[in-house]
């Protein structure tokens, strides 16, 4: 075989690696968009919310539209509870999860009716932290806030955690725009696919 072959059979190799990995993108890609449109009619002991950004003393405008789905659903009579989410990387502002509570005690949810935690920054430690408040407080079943596009994800490790969960995916979401929507749903198919990576191989292993 000469070194020609050699090229030619590298780099057919080389496309080959990319075209499988771009196909399992994009599958996993178009997963995460239909499962968006997935939403419960169910009631629940629970909202948990996953934690945004806040600004300060004010929730970010995404972190603001999944605190107002969470108090909808507990003005409708469909939660009992909410969890919200959420720490800070800066102790000399307060945490997203008591931004959160500040917020929805002045849309009229009573304080004694909220549960926060503060010590996650990521939706894995949200989902964690969460559960922590679930066992601790008898809560059973739980409605899952977050963005529409951010929820296969958030779902996926609620069920690795064995919540009983449902989606109830903010429709007030700030990704509204088809650029917003592209960019976030190219971070969660990314995020989604390591996900996944991590999760089998661990399987694989044990």
């Amino acid at each position: 075989m000469n070194i020609n072959q050699v090229v030619r059979r590298l780099i057919i190799l080389i496309v080959n690696i990319f075209l499988t990995f771009s196909i399992i993108l994009s599958l996993v890609g178009l997963e995460i968009f239909l499962y968006s449109k997935n939403r419960t009619v169910k009631s629940a002991d629970a909202a948990v919310v996953l934690g945004a950004a806040a600004w300060g003393s004010r929730p970010s405008p995404v972190y603001r539209e999944r605190l107002n789905e969470a108090i909808l659903l507990y003005k409708h009579e469909r939660v009992k509870k909410i969890i919200f989410t959420g720490g800070t990387k800066d102790i000399s502002f307060p945490s997203e999860s008591k931004v959160a509570m500040d917020y929805a005690v002045k849309e009229g949810i009573k304080a004694d009716d909220i549960f926060i935690e503060s010590a996650s920054h990521s939706t894995l430690e949200n989902l964690i932290e969460a559960k922590k408040i679930i066992n601790l407080n008898g809560i059973n079943s739980v409605l899952l806030v977050t963005d529409p596009l951010h929820m296969k994800r958030s779902m996926f490790i609620a069920t690795q955690m064995q919540m009983d969960a449902e989606p109830s995916p903010c429709e007030t979401s700030r990704f509204q725009s088809i650029p917003n929507q592209l960019k976030l749903l190219i971070h969660e198919t990314w995020a989604f696919s390591e996900l996944l990576f991590i999760h089998y191989l661990v399987k694989l292993m044990w």
